[in-house]
């Protein structure tokens, strides 16, 4: 008889490491089915062949973006071709309450689709937080006046979309900040094909960039495919400016000070398993942007009783958010007073996040313990088991003797002549990926630009004697030059 348990997939444009999470479905002996909105003009006679080539079956949708109707209408096709689908997976954040609906229509526990799109009010959440005495800063929405106001005020701030992704439109407010400079990010950020859906909350967004008319869907068995490259994630928030922004909000915060941190954290009936901890041990605040340059883990930074203090944190940012289910990405910020948080993304971190933990793991990978709670979720006693013994304990000390470096490389405005690895470096690296190729060109932008990402393992009693001399020659490990760069 046919096995026709599988996994529904969303693919947002085509990708949203498609390639990745169908090795891992695909290692578990089961089907992958995939959903994915219609690919960028560039890559639509490429893209939803290619994930043909990959998954069993394929269904490319009309528009750029996914609906929930979208979601209802596949899963009906799917039950009604005999396939038995055990859960629904996405990394794209702007799909996670898609994802959230098609679990509870399928009885997998997991977040709840109104959880989700609550957690990309941030606004709401930073507040939220701060009534709770988890976060010392507050929020407000930035309009012209209150921006004027900050500005004379002089004290430290940082703006960010109401809702986003990634680092989009995120910087900290200085004395040249405008209200026209906001205009010019809401502007770019409408115009992005990839990105524009992720700065609402609404659960059923406009398509940014619909086609003038309905382009057919691809057929059953030959449409899109996803390489594991770009990282993923959400606009606005009913919040309402309606001050020029059109539609997109912003918001104006207390800045947080600190060394930055993310927490990779399961968690499994209320209960949090917090399986790695990278430090930010490179944050570059631009004007437009922050970009994320290099990480190490576990981080060097912080005592076991910090560490520990910072998982304590976690369990009651997670508590009083009522998030009891699912993988989160909890970015925060540590001084001497203690914690406070960034964000909190309910899905795996972007960038070498994934192949770090499972660097550290010596086995499985953040996607990978994911797509394995999903599995196990109504029966989840044994996983619980497994996990615990890949975690760190309550006392801050994690039972992996492995650590981790990696670094990614951002580009700038230009057309790419060449990107090449550099194999003369302290340590020869785990893995790599190039993302832009020779001729690709590059724009000006309020958002992160990824050319390529490094990783490097080490024995962790052993990291101190590395580490120093790795950490400036990784800026070498890729070299980039550009054919013509914008002035």
């Amino acid at each position: 008889m046919e096995n026709t348990r599988g996994v529904l997939l969303l693919s947002h444009v085509g990708f949203s490491f498609m390639e990745d999470l169908v090795a891992a479905v695909t290692a578990r002996g089961l089907k992958t089915y995939v959903l994915s909105s219609l690919p960028e003009p560039a890559h639509q006679g490429s893209r939803p062949q290619a994930l043909a080539d990959l998954a069993d079956d394929v269904r490319v949708s009309a528009g750029h973006v996914l609906t929930p109707r979208d979601v209802e209408d596949h899963l009906d096709r799917l039950q009604a071709a005999g396939a038995s689908v055990q859960c629904c997976l996405t990394v794209w954040e702007g799909y996670r309450h898609l994802m959230a609906l098609a679990n509870a229509r399928l009885g997998v526990p997991d977040l709840d689709d109104k959880q989700v799109l609550q957690l990309r009010d941030k606004l709401t959440l930073r507040n939220r937080l701060a009534d709770a005495g988890l976060s010392r800063a507050r929020a407000t929405v930035l309009t012209p006046q209150t921006l004027a106001a900050r500005r004379r005020e002089g004290g430290r701030y940082f703006v960010k979309p109401v809702s986003g992704i990634a680092s989009f439109g995120t910087f900290p407010l200085t004395p040249d900040t405008t209200w026209e400079d906001l205009e010019r990010i809401a502007a770019e950020a409408r115009a992005d094909t990839v990105y524009a859906s992720a700065f609402t909350t609404d659960p059923d967004p406009h398509d940014p960039a619909a086609p003038p008319a309905p382009a057919p869907a691809a057929a059953d068995s030959g449409a899109p495919r996803h390489t594991p490259t770009t990282p993923t994630a959400p606009h606005g928030t009913g919040h309402g400016t309606g001050r020029g922004t059109n539609g997109m909000d912003f918001l104006i915060e207390d800045y947080i000070p600190g060394r930055e941190f993310s927490f990779e954290v399961l968690v499994v009936d209320h209960e949090p398993h917090v399986v790695a901890v990278h430090e930010k041990c490179e944050v570059t605040e631009t004007a437009g942007t922050v970009l994320e340059n290099a990480c190490v883990s576990p981080p060097t930074s912080l005592t076991p009783q910090q560490t520990a203090a910072g998982i304590r944190w976690v369990s009651s940012v997670l508590d009083t958010l009522g998030l009891g289910w699912g993988c989160f990405h909890i970015e925060a910020r540590h001084t001497p007073s203690g914690w406070d948080l960034i964000e909190v993304n309910p899905r795996v971190g972007g960038s070498l996040i994934s192949p770090s933990v499972a660097a550290l793991t010596g086995g499985p990978g953040l996607l990978d313990l994911w797509l394995d709670l999903l599995l196990a979720a109504r029966r989840p006693a044994a996983y619980r088991t497994t996990l615990a013994g890949l975690s760190y304990t309550a006392d801050g000390t994690t039972p992996s003797p492995n650590a981790t470096f990696f670094r990614v490389f951002f580009a700038g405005p230009g057309t790419i002549r060449t990107v090449t690895v550099n194999d003369d470096l302290p340590l020869p690296p785990a893995l790599s990926h190039v993302l832009l190729q020779p001729g690709d060109v590059v724009e000006s932008a309020a958002r992160e630009v990824f050319c390529g990402q490094v990783l490097w393992r080490m024995d962790r009693d052993g990291r101190e004697a590395v580490l120093p001399d790795l950490l400036p020659a990784s800026e070498r490990a890729l070299e980039i030059v550009y054919e013509t760069e914008h002035r």
